[in-house]
């Protein structure tokens, strides 16, 4: 039996707009279908950001429920796994940063684990009070965290939080290669972001993207090593050098034979669930 690999489809993200490439959806009607088109092309889970009506990151809880209520209500069939990120806006505050969780209440969403600098322009702050406040509000609210790891250093903070409760395992990461200011997207970084983990928090599941030029080579190197992919629209905007992507349909489908190619095959929505251990 082929070993199945998820793909995860990040949309949409907080950063890139009509002007950077006019096939990012940015409302919640254009996420909701884009998210329908890429689970039939085999994505398991879907990445989901807003936007306001201006274009930029939002963490609007009407927003989030708008996407999903749109997506449930046109596409009944569609049962991809939704994972809402905590993080789409660096002016929100804690509070806000979590109300569309408790109130959605999605199958999981992402726990940046830790601060850094940002696009060497601003701060991506994630205290520790609020990833403690964080974790245990996602136990409550039965959502599993996906931890981002941008440097090697969060895979040990995440270690600690699951020693102290906060989280709990098997802890499930994403590995953020090549993004500015964080861990540079090769494949001797990859493994050793895996070796950390697997030292670190033994049994967890992991999936990583690459952003930029690096974004094959962490494509390809995630699927041989036996981890799960990320691709979409919010790490790259350009389907090859200098090539614009059709869309994030366009991001799957290559994803899917790649995963043919080597062997393996893409998981299902509920596949998913079962490898990543949601209920």
């Amino acid at each position: 039996m082929a070993k199945k690999t998820i793909i995860t489809i990040a949309t949409t993200g907080a950063w890139p707009k009509k002007e950077n490439n006019p096939n990012v959806p940015m409302t919640p009607a254009e996420i909701a279908e884009d998210v329908y088109d890429c689970w039939l092309a085999g994505a398991a889970v879907a990445h989901l950001h807003m936007r306001d009506d201006e274009g930029n990151g939002t963490m609007s809880k009407d927003k989030f429920a708008e996407t999903v209520g749109l997506l449930r209500e046109n596409h009944p069939d569609c049962n991809i796994v939704l994972n809402m990120t905590t993080s789409g806006d660096l002016n929100a505050t804690d509070e806000t940063r979590q109300a569309h969780l408790k109130a959605l209440r999605p199958e999981m969403a992402s726990y940046d684990c830790g601060s850094m600098n940002w696009l060497n322009t601003s701060l991506f702050i994630n205290s520790p009070q609020f990833l403690e406040e964080l974790g245990r509000n996602m136990q409550e609210w039965g959502v599993k965290p996906e931890i981002e790891a941008f440097d090697p250093g969060m895979i040990a903070n995440a270690a600690y939080y699951l020693k102290k409760g906060v989280l709990k395992a098997p802890l499930h990461f994403q590995f953020c290669m090549g993004c500015a200011n964080g861990i540079p997207g090769s494949m001797k970084n990859l493994v050793f972001m895996k070796e950390t983990m697997d030292t670190l928090c033994p049994g967890s599941t992991w999936s990583c993207f690459g952003v930029g030029h690096s974004a094959m080579e962490m494509l390809y190197g995630a699927v041989a090593m036996g981890g799960n992919i990320r691709v979409g629209m919010e790490d790259n905007v350009l389907y090859s050098k200098g090539k614009l992507a059709d869309s994030n349909r366009q991001f799957v489908e290559r994803a899917v034979r790649i995963i043919r190619e080597f062997g393996n095959e893409p998981a299902t929505s509920d596949e998913a669930r079962e490898i990543l251990g949601l209920k």
